[in-house]
């Protein structure tokens, strides 16, 4: 037993990351698209992890009402979420607003230098 994986990593690589990975990236950009605050993405990963959880447990014999390994999952879920999420915020920032920012990396913006 691992830290991170209940029974192995693949489990964890494919169900958590990949599945639920992609499906709390998609997520996080869609609540992004609609200007809602990244609270909001957080209240949504808990939901998700308790249906990754689920997932485990139905498929692949893990424990269905294991609080760490929930927490494990759900953290994923939320750090996968938080990209699409900031990724996608950048790139409306930098696009609608493009004479007052700049996107400076996938992440992160600043105000364009007027240069007044």
């Amino acid at each position: 037993m691992s830290l991170i994986w209940e029974n192995s990593i693949w489990q964890y690589l494919i169900l958590t990351l990949l599945l639920g990975g992609g499906a709390a990236w998609m997520a996080g950009r869609g609540l992004a698209l609609v200007w809602k605050p990244f609270l909001r993405v957080a209240f949504y990963m808990l939901l998700l992890g308790a249906a990754i959880r689920f997932l485990h447990f139905a498929l692949l014999d893990g424990t269905l009402l294991s609080l760490h390994y929930y927490i494990v999952d759900t953290a994923t879920l939320i750090v996968a979420a938080g990209l699409g999420f900031r990724t996608t915020r950048v790139q409306q920032m930098a696009r609608q607003y493009y004479w007052l920012y700049e996107a400076t990396s996938p992440l992160t913006w600043r105000e364009r230098n007027t240069g007044r």
